[in-house]
């Protein structure tokens, strides 16, 4: 027996974890929409392993670290503030809105990875998310089975979402391309999106 008390309510959790709109997801559409399929399923890993990391850190105990040192916290979102705010802001320059999209970029998968994974660990909806509500589902003892199934449920949905963005994403950014006013304005407003997320981080 595992102790996760209702597991389809944690699946309807995830659910709506995923559809709810946030840094991460418009990363992922950025990525896919700039440097094409390839990046943007770069990008889907790098939050995977950033959910990864916050479950595993989440049944370690790290969120009692984090209620006895709150401060610690802050400077994590503070730190993926500035860094979403910076995305933001070269989504805004002329060069970024001029390139052609669909063009491999010389970024490699490691560097689109490594990009999600920032901003995974620093969104405060996954914070929330992973460190607050995931726990509610468990009963003590935790058990490695337990573990597990919350690993593959949650890392499952995140994958089939998130690739579901990804693919269309890609097929946003074949049409726009043959649109490039209005593609020029949809990347200014995912820049002005990002900066908005980390100014509203910095003010939480």
């Amino acid at each position: 027996m595992h102790s996760i008390d209702s597991l389809g309510s944690l699946v309807l959790a995830v659910l709506v974890f995923q559809l709810i709109p946030g840094p991460g997801t418009l990363a992922i559409l950025r990525t896919t929409a700039q440097h094409g399929m390839r990046a943007g399923f770069a990008s889907v890993s790098g939050t995977l392993l950033g959910g990864l990391l916050c479950m595993l850190a989440a049944a370690s105990g790290l969120e009692a670290v984090f209620r006895g040192h709150p401060q610690a916290l802050h400077l994590l979102q503070a730190g993926g503030a500035l860094y979403l705010g910076w995305m933001g802001c070269r989504l805004m320059r002329p060069a970024a809105v001029a390139a052609p999209a669909g063009v491999p970029a010389a970024p490699g998968w490691a560097c689109h990875c490594r990009q999600a994974l920032a901003v995974s660990l620093t969104n405060p909806k996954v914070i929330l998310f992973y460190f607050a509500l995931l726990p509610l589902f468990f009963r003590a003892p935790v058990t490695a089975e337990s573990l597990a199934t919350m690993v593959g449920c949650v890392s499952g949905i995140s994958l089939l979402y998130q690739a579901g963005l990804v693919l269309a994403g890609h097929a946003a950014a074949r049409r726009l391309g043959r649109l490039p006013s209005l593609r020029r304005l949809v990347q200014r407003a995912a820049g002005v999106a990002l900066i908005g997320f980390a100014i509203r981080l910095l003010w939480a």
